[in-house]
């Protein structure tokens, strides 16, 4: 099985655990792609909570795209990769 087939199969379970639809591998894409903006731009502890922040705000009726947008004009373009602002 590959690497992919293995989170697609993981997520579907983790959602249905959590009674909500499974992620589309776009959605996927979008949200590893602002982890690791952050991740290299701000902290690596600072990923999975930026995730976790704009699941909240999704929850809570923000638009997806304008939710990852603001995070991702947070992070700074020339600070060092994984050194805090």
């Amino acid at each position: 099985m590959t690497p992919d087939l293995r989170l697609d199969e993981w997520l579907a379970r983790a959602a249905a655990a959590l009674d909500l639809d499974a992620p589309s591998a776009e959605d996927t894409r979008a949200v590893l792609d602002i982890v690791r903006e952050v991740a290299h731009g701000v902290h690596r502890p600072a990923a999975p909570l930026a995730a976790y922040l704009i699941g909240v705000a999704v929850g809570r009726g923000a638009d997806p795209t304008a939710a990852r947008g603001a995070v991702a004009a947070l992070v700074p373009r020339d600070a060092p990769a994984g050194e805090a602002p």
